[in-house]
């Protein structure tokens, strides 16, 4: 079953001009929950696709996972009450050093108001899942290996202690890794990792690259019909797909130098 995997950032009327392209308005987020539930979706958590991928439990009719990177203060303020009020659900990927009140922990240079710990588990106790996006939103296929380590481990730990449970996955700043990358993400404990791609998840889909179909403030409610039903993919995401390769032949030229300085 394909199972379309979606990724938003902010959901707000007024977003930093930086969170501005990847943004959604509330009123077209709300709009298109009604889209989902008019046509018989139903919303699932990374770690419910986690689990339909390993056999563990049966899909819905028309799964449809939401996401959100970042950890951007509105989605407590905008897209948390719309999901509840859909009956929906979603996983949240939180860049720990970027949090309203990370205090010591702070890293990184936050692109918007950002969450608090407390926000992040009023989340969490609201059935939202909780998955880390590193510590401090690095480029993780650019860091040497003793830093890609604490960008892994540190949000993890982080979330474990303040919400209390494991936190198995996690989503790539700027969808960006490599095999070194994914291998570090398997040895730090993580379970699932989702890149962007914009390509609907397959069941052979690789697990530490989970592909997601991106959701900007440009997305009309017609195209977002269509990404969510699986239509014209290639001519929707067409500029995207050809920048992520560019960027792909880039990095893996740093990627290749660094670890020749590096040895």
């Amino acid at each position: 079953m394909t199972i379309p995997v979606l990724m938003y950032h902010a959901v707000a009327q007024r977003p930093a001009d930086a969170a501005h392209a990847l943004s959604v308005h509330p009123d077209r987020f709300a709009a298109q929950l009604e889209l989902l539930a008019a046509e018989g979706f139903t919303t699932i958590t990374v770690g419910e696709l986690a689990a339909i991928r390993r056999g563990e439990v049966a899909p819905p009719e028309r799964p449809v996972a939401l996401t959100f990177d970042d950890g951007y203060a509105d989605f407590h303020r905008e897209a948390l009450p719309r999901l509840r009020a859909a009956g929906a659900t979603g996983t949240l990927f939180v860049t720990t050093g970027w949090l309203d009140d990370a205090g010591p922990e702070a890293a990184g240079q936050p692109l918007d108001r950002m969450l608090s710990w407390s926000q992040v588990a009023e989340c969490d106790a609201a059935g939202i899942e909780v998955g880390a996006h590193s510590h401090s939103h690095a480029q993780l296929d650019q860091l040497p290996d003793a830093a890609l380590r604490d960008e892994l481990a540190r949000p993890k730990r982080l979330l474990a202690e303040r919400l209390g449970h494991e936190v198995p996955h996690l989503a790539y700043p700027y969808g960006y890794s490599s095999a070194r990358v994914r291998r570090a993400v398997a040895d730090a404990g993580y379970r699932l990792a989702a890149s962007v791609g914009n390509f609907a998840a397959t069941p052979g889909a690789d697990g530490y690259a989970l592909p997601r179909l991106t959701v900007a403030r440009d997305t009309d409610l017609a195209t977002f019909g269509r990404v969510v039903r699986g239509e014209h993919h290639a001519r929707i995401y067409w500029k995207e797909r050809t920048l992520t390769a560019g960027y792909l032949v880039v990095r893996r030229g740093r990627s290749a130098l660094a670890g020749r300085v590096r040895s």
